[in-house]
């Protein structure tokens, strides 16, 4: 059976290649996305700290939600009956949902996991609570986001290859009923208005992430890909093996989304190996612990010595925190426990990073040389 998940309202174009990085246009019911992308993570239907007016302004054009956290609270089907994701958190252009692999995944010894599905305690209240591949579907069809992704078995990412290989069959055996649920539940839709993207795992082992990715595109008529599982432990030269193991073997007239990947190097070595998507929590989880991205390196706002320093944080920047405030300032937000402190670094990591991002797209449209990753942009210096 050929899946039916590629509506008309889904196209994606490439506009331009440098080596395998391209630039390109994902059509979405809720608009076009400039490809590469960083989505910016809005868990429980908010980008931390920030309006979705704002997130637009930093050069966000499609964000993250998750359908784990939204099905736990205020619930899925409340979602629902009040217009969907979009109409609920006010944000009007796309929006990917991700399926909750990975957050049961790190509930290690709150769940049990089975052929049928998961077996889970809530973080929140520890009630019981049951996942399968069709109840995950319902989900996040409830919720109304425009791309959905399957529901998949997430392992460390140096888990050995027994175990991968156990995570990634069952992923697949998994997307085939995702698949079935999803065509069941938009078969009466004369608007498909969501796609299902299935999630390529594997571990940190080649040939398993290339028969991985051979067998889902055989699966057939997906609109884009996931890269998931990664990001998880690994080492990041693992994580990028991964990503150019399955460069041949996924189909290249559709987008790839490297799922949880974004700090400033991880961003650009997926963009030269042909990634087109990206998410990461990053940039709001460093703003509110007084961490910043720069041209120069990372900033931490908290620091004695920046008490009188009345530079920008990045003179560089163009976004509000940088044009408006001085580091003495921010440092001040943060001493006295004042929320726009968290407001304003985590604005400007989300615009550093959609901003770094376009300028890699600009070179390959250009090209141009490729932009470089700041200095110690790996997360084991924050």
């Amino acid at each position: 059976m050929t899946a039916s998940i590629a509506p008309r309202p889904f196209t994606f174009s490439v506009v331009a290649t440098a080596g395998r990085a391209r630039a390109g246009v994902f059509t979405t019911p809720h608009g076009p996305v400039e490809t590469p992308a960083f989505m910016p993570v809005g868990t429980l239907a908010t980008i931390k700290a920030l309006d979705p007016t704002e997130v637009e302004t930093a050069g966000a054009r499609m964000i993250l939600a998750n359908a784990y956290h939204l099905h736990l609270r205020p619930g899925d089907e409340l979602i629902r009956d009040l217009g969907g994701l979009h109409r609920f958190m006010g944000w009007n252009g796309p929006i990917v949902t991700d399926s909750g692999g990975f957050q049961v995944f790190s509930l290690e010894s709150l769940r049990t996991v089975d052929e049928d599905g998961v077996d889970f305690r809530s973080h929140i209240d520890g009630s019981k609570r049951r996942f399968t591949p069709e109840s995950v579907m319902r989900i996040e069809r409830n919720l109304g986001a425009d791309v959905v992704m399957q529901f998949d078995h997430v392992v460390a990412g140096q888990s050995p290859v027994d175990v991968a290989r156990d995570a990634a069959e069952r992923s697949i055996r998994w997307l085939v009923r995702c698949r079935d649920a999803f065509d069941r539940l938009t078969a009466d839709d004369p608007d498909p208005r969501q796609t299902l993207f299935p999630i390529v795992q594997g571990g940190i082992h080649a040939g398993l992430r290339q028969a991985t990715a051979r067998t889902i595109a055989e699966l057939g008529g997906w609109t884009g890909y996931g890269i998931g599982g990664l990001s998880v432990g690994e080492t990041k030269p693992d994580t990028y093996a991964m990503v150019e193991a399955v460069d041949d073997v996924l189909p290249r007239d559709r987008p790839r989304y490297l799922m949880g990947v974004g700090f400033p190097d991880d961003l650009l070595a997926g963009i030269q190996r042909g990634v087109d998507l990206f998410d990461c929590v990053a940039p709001t989880r460093m703003g509110r612990n007084g961490t910043a991205f720069t041209s120069t390196g990372r900033v931490n706002v908290r620091r004695a010595e920046l008490r009188d320093d009345p530079r920008p944080l990045d003179a560089h920047c163009g976004c509000p925190t940088c044009t408006r405030f001085s580091r003495a300032y921010l440092r001040h937000l943060f001493a006295a426990d004042e929320m726009l402190g968290p407001r304003l670094l985590s604005l400007h990591n989300v615009h550093f990073l959609t901003s770094l991002v376009r300028s890699a797209r600009a070179a390959i449209v250009a090209g141009t040389p490729f932009p470089s990753p700041p200095p110690d942009s790996a997360p084991d210096g924050a």
